[in-house]
């Protein structure tokens, strides 16, 4: 199946669906070397888990990821040989898709994927699942492992800005951790917006109604020089694989779409050096410019759409041609968002790690003063 592979010297592969045996990954071009965590690989799998919490997914997966190859057994370093990972599914239930697996969903992917192919995984989605993004999460911890082996100032992090009409309020994005934003199970640091937000989920749950909004993410300690010119700018590339993901239907850098309003004066961001670095006092580009990292953070928000699946009737259609009355079942989240966080993270450590790859290969290793095991 064509469009399940991403990225040029950092390639990575999913596979797997929803309601199959397993789901997973290979990563092809990992360097060798790298003292791979599997137990931080793990924890990443953990936060991007069904069942974590009321405002998710029953489902109960472990998510434990098996890694099957490219991996020293003696030294738990990477081989540069492709890594293969699956992840087992073991709370699947199919028969729940029994009785209306004949009609296509509204807001899904099933008549698209009949149109294409000629039939469809009818359970889950198959590869149009959240599920497949198991994959990407487990490809993403170790591609995050690669930066922050080379570039250890390297943080990436997401929190979610928005779930319907409640906003965050976040003085100062650049001081978010992880730790903060996993305080909460909406994943939002402002503990104010959070409580709005977990009620505004559960009410819509409560409906059989689902919830949509934005993610924001920030990253820093991204060297300047990453990203390519015209088709595979860094900006680019970051939005080809945010809008990649299930449910996703807008990305934004820097000032986005608010630019439009804007006029150039007010838009620059005006240039100065400070200590040999440049920097610049404002940040609407968003740390990319010419599609090339600036050096400043890269800032992003990621719209995310309601979950597809609600548990009211809907009118829909059948495989036969017949318009029908849809009354769903099953297990789903009610609002994607605080799962979509780590998903959102491993995604752009993906891009980066690509990034970086490339531009080693086709430069060398332009960052004199930032050191690293994979520096060579």
């Amino acid at each position: 199946m064509s469009g399940s592979s991403f990225g040029t010297c950092f390639r990575v592969t999913t596979f797997g669906e929803s309601h199959g045996p397993a789901v997973g990954c290979v990563v092809d071009g990992c360097p060798p070397g790298l003292p791979l965590d599997q137990t931080a690989l793990q924890a990443f799998l953990a936060r991007r888990r069904p069942g974590q919490s009321k405002l998710v997914t029953p489902r109960d997966e472990e998510d434990a990821a098996e890694i099957l190859s490219g991996i020293d057994p003696e030294s738990g370093r990477t081989l540069g040989t492709p890594i293969a990972i699956v992840v087992r599914n073991t709370d699947q239930r199919s028969s729940a898709y029994g009785d209306w697996a004949h009609i296509y969903r509204p807001g899904h992917a099933d008549f698209t994927y009949d149109a294409k192919y000629g039939l469809r995984a009818r359970a889950g989605g198959g590869r149009s699942s959240a599920r497949e993004t198991v994959g990407r999460v487990a490809a993403g911890a170790i591609a995050e492992q690669v930066l922050r082996a080379r570039f250890p100032d390297l943080r990436i992090t997401a929190w979610v800005e928005r779930v319907h009409t409640v906003s965050a309020v976040i003085a100062d994005p650049l001081a978010v951790d992880r730790a903060a934003v996993d305080g909460h199970p909406t994943r939002c640091p402002d503990p104010t917006a959070a409580i709005a937000m977990e009620h505004a989920i559960l009410e819509a749950k409560k409906r059989g109604d689902s919830l949509g909004g934005h993610v924001r993410l920030v990253i820093q300690g991204v060297p300047p020089g990453l990203g390519d010119p015209v088709f595979d700018k860094l900006d680019a590339l970051l939005a080809q694989a945010f809008l990649s993901l299930p449910a996703c239907k807008g990305f934004e850098v820097g000032s986005g779409f608010a630019s439009a309003d804007s006029t150039g004066l007010a838009h620059n961001d005006t240039l100065r050096w400070e200590q040999g670095a440049m920097t610049t006092p404002s940040n609407r580009a968003g740390g990319i410019l010419g599609g090339i990292s600036a050096g400043t953070p890269i800032d992003c928000r990621i719209a995310f759409k309601p979950t597809a699946t609600v548990l009211k009737p809907q009118m829909s259609a059948d495989e036969t041609g017949n318009n029908v009355e849809l009354q769903a079942k099953g297990r789903h989240d009610p609002c994607v968002l605080p799962r979509a966080v780590p998903i959102c993270e491993a995604v752009a450590a993906l891009v980066l790690c690509d990034a970086y790859l490339r531009q080693r290969a086709q430069v060398g290793d332009p960052w004199p003063g930032l050191g690293g095991p994979l520096r060579r």
